[in-house]
């Protein structure tokens, strides 16, 4: 320490203690050499005299070694010899024991080639499950072995893809033939409910005989000939009764699922099965563009359905968990909303009844079939209402032209009947009942024309029409009667009264036509309470029921009975319009005719010819009619003296004009239709009457004086009226008389006329400034 302290002269005398310490240490070694000298030479001094001893010994040692070498090469042999002999021994031992141990493994492993071979692959993966679990671990160590477990699932991949082709094949399979199979359920369905409902009307005795009893008859007899197809039929294809399972081998789907479910992928196979199911759904569902046009495109679209669910059905039943209810019903209902989607889109294309008719009767097979496999149907039934709503719009389309055919054929003039027989035949067709008319002796006529029974019996096979849509809703018959009754009050209302107005505004559709259309209206008026019973006959059900609708038949017939009486008041108008035209007054003769104008009195022979063809109509519709003709042709009188294009008037053309109202006059108190009370039909002339007795009698002074009063003479002469014609008449005594100066008597009447004017005319301007 005292070293690297750094003292001074410290390295110095460190070396010389360091000196002085070697030579100490050096003094005690030679000391001990020195002790231990003796015995080290005599130590040597023994080694070399044993060494010529061990010399000897050596050679004695080599010399017995190898005689004992020679000695003993035989038995080295021998005992080589049997050491390799039990060694091989030990071998084959354990190969026997490898062998027997392995010999299982190939066996199982030759089993499993042979399953592969035949496609028994279930069979071959159980066989895998015990090689992989029992057989292989006990010879893991080996490389064939290690080669068998590197196949295995190569093979398991290899029965994958093969399952999962034969489904892909059963897939294909099975949306080919879904058709069919859907066929073939709908039809089994449609059997068994066709023998269940013939086997029900035969059991009941009192079945359809309140129904009219020709037609009763008639649908007896057909259902008799059914019944006996039906057992028949039974009887003969007994044994022919397909199912599902008999037209698809459903053999692919239990393989791959059991395949699925042995190497623990069953989730995979289920959701692949469910996926490409749920696809061939979307295809079965999307219709052909024609689909409507042909009852053989909805039969098949439904089919195709049927037979998809029915497949989808009898996998719920037969496999445990590739399907479920569950899932079938979110299914059901997917594919239920898409087929009441199309059906509403296509059937609103049809326009033909009977193709209305057997869509209806496809979905009723459709939904039944599907029902009886246990899927809930009540919207199909919900949609077969709105469809029934079509269904009429059809039916009304089709009898409006019927009706339409029936109008134009019809000659609007009474039945002839010549005999008992004919009129038989009329009243079978029409409930016609008149006590007066069975007195009467053949031949004889019926009032009606011949469209009354023709149209009668079209409403009857309306209803017929209507009903066939009502059967199998599976409603009551208070619901099928109350829709009986709404589509024929449709028929009747709409369909019926729009075929009668249309017929009442066409123009080859005279006065005589129009009396038989209101005679003919009438009946059928009175003939709805048959058609009433009639309903009720075919529903069995009471007319005093309380929820049981009405016919609105009379408002109809009462509808087009008005508008038909109101044509003829518009026809008799312009008829009197056309005989107004042909009027040729000379405004400026000196002096009447002394006789009416001969237009006039052909309007008056063919008033009178046309009133009597009015006595078969009611007593007020003849009446209006006449009191309708004398007004407007008063009024039509009246607006040709007025007509502002007539400027003069002179009292020749006056005395004339009051010679043609005279002949109207008279034509009112003739009583050209019975009914009339007094003179009531005369008053229709009575403006022209006051007003041409004022002029005729030029009672000026008793006009003027009375006016205003309700006991006035010429109460019904209106002063601007007057002073119209007036002014006429002014004009026309000016341009005649030339020389009316000259002649005191034309001169006064003159100032005459003209002071009457000023009075009108104040007469005029008071009532203006009144108003």
């Amino acid at each position: 320490r005292s070293v690297y302290d750094d003292q001074p002269n410290a390295h110095q005398r460190f070396m010389e203690k360091l000196d002085a310490c070697i030579r100490n240490h050096d003094r005690e070694i030679e000391k001990m050499c020195n002790f231990h000298h003796q015995g080290f030479v005599d130590a040597i001094t023994e080694l070399l005299k044993v060494r010529a001893d061990a010399e000897k010994l050596k050679v004695q040692v080599t010399d017995t070694n190898r005689r004992l070498q020679d000695a003993g090469k035989e038995v080295i042999a021998q005992t080589e010899e049997i050491i390799r002999c039990r060694v091989q021994q030990r071998n084959i031992t354990t190969v026997v024991e490898k062998l027997q141990l392995c010999l299982p493994v190939l066996e199982m492993y030759s089993k499993l080639k042979e399953q592969m071979n035949v496609k028994r692959y279930y069979s071959a993966l159980k066989t895998m499950e015990q090689l992989e679990n029992q057989y292989l671990p006990r010879v893991s160590q080996y490389r064939f072995c290690q080669i068998m477990i590197e196949n295995l699932p190569k093979l398991r991949e290899e029965i994958k893809e093969i399952s999962m082709s034969d489904l892909k094949d059963f897939l294909e399979s099975i949306r080919k033939h879904s058709d069919r199979i859907g066929e073939t359920a709908m039809k089994q369905a449609q059997q068994q409910k066709t023998f269940s409902t013939a086997l029900q009307k035969q059991n009941n005795v009192n079945y359809g005989r309140n129904v009219h009893l020709s037609r009763n008859r008639i649908l007896e007899s057909k259902n008799e000939i059914t019944l006996k197809r039906t057992f028949e039929e039974d009887d003969e294809h007994e044994e022919e009764v397909l199912t599902a399972q008999d037209l698809v081998d459903f053999s692919p789907v239990y393989r791959c699922l059991h395949i699925y479910s042995v190497l623990g992928d069953g989730e995979i196979f289920e959701n692949y099965y469910r996926k490409q199911r749920r696809k061939q759904a979307r295809l079965v569902l999307q219709p052909q563009s024609s689909m409507h046009e042909t009852v053989e495109g909805y039969r098949r679209y439904f089919s195709q359905i049927v037979g998809f669910f029915v497949v989808e059905d009898h996998i719920l039943h037969v496999t445990q968990g590739l399907v479920t209810r569950t899932y079938t019903d979110e299914l059901w209902n997917m594919a239920l909303s898409k087929i009441i989607a199309v059906l509403r889109t296509h059937s609103s294309y049809c326009s033909d009844p009977d193709l209305v008719l057997e869509l209806k009767n496809l979905i009723v097979v459709f939904a039944d079939t599907l029902q009886g496999y246990g899927f809930p149907v009540n919207r199909l039934f919900d949609l077969l209402f709105e469809i029934r709503d079509q269904y009429n719009e059809t039916l009304l389309k089709k009898w409006s032209g019927l009706f339409r055919d029936i109008f134009e054929a019809d000659n609007y003039s009474p039945i002839p009947v010549a005999n008992e027989e004919e009129y038989k035949i009329v009243i079978s067709k029409f409930p016609f009942q008149d006590p007066e008319l069975d007195k009467q002796s053949f031949p004889k006529k019926l009032p009606m024309s011949q469209s009354v029974p023709q149209i009668y019996i079209q409403v009857k096979e309306f209803i017929y029409a209507s009903l066939k849509f009502s059967e199998s809703l599976h409603r009551s018959s208070t619901e099928i009667d109350d829709m009986l009754r709404k589509s024929t009050n449709l028929l009747l209302t709409r369909t019926l009264s729009s075929c009668l107005q249309n017929l009442i505004k066409k123009p080859h559709i005279g006065l005589t036509e129009l009396v038989q259309i209101i005679i003919n209206t009438t009946h059928l008026e009175q003939a709805c309470k048959y058609l009433e019973d009639f309903i009720s006959n075919i529903t069995n059900i009471s007319q005093v029921t309380v929820h049981t609708a009405r016919l609105y038949g009379l408002s109809t017939f009462k509808d087009a009975r008005h508008a038909a009486e109101g044509e003829i008041y518009t026809k008799l108008n312009q008829k009197i319009d056309e005989f107004i035209q042909i009027a040729d007054y000379d405004w400026t003769m000196s002096e009447s005719d002394g006789r009416a104008s001969g237009y006039l009195m052909d309007l008056i022979n063919f008033l009178r010819s046309t009133f009597q063809v009015f006595t078969h109509l009611p007593g007020k519709v003849a009446q209006t009619a006449c009191m309708s003709a004398c007004q407007h042709l008063s009024m039509s009188l009246m607006q040709m003296l007025l007509d502002s294009e007539l400027r003069q008037i002179s009292m020749g053309a006056i005395q004339q004009f009051n010679l043609d109202v005279i002949q109207c006059e008279l034509f009112a108190s003739s009583e050209p239709v019975p009914g009339f009370q007094g003179d009531t039909l005369q008053l229709a002339f009575i403006d022209l009457r006051q007003l041409l007795d004022l002029f005729m009698v030029w009672d000026w002074s008793t006009y003027l004086a009375d006016y205003g009063q309700a006991t006035s003479k010429y109460l019904r002469v209106n002063p601007s009226t007057a002073l119209t014609l007036l002014e006429k008449m002014k004009d026309s005594s000016k341009k005649n008389n030339i020389f009316a100066q000259f002649r005191k008597n034309d001169r006064d009447k003159q100032k005459l006329i003209e002071t009457v004017v000023k009075q009108l005319r104040s007469l005029v301007n008071g009532m203006s400034q009144h108003t």
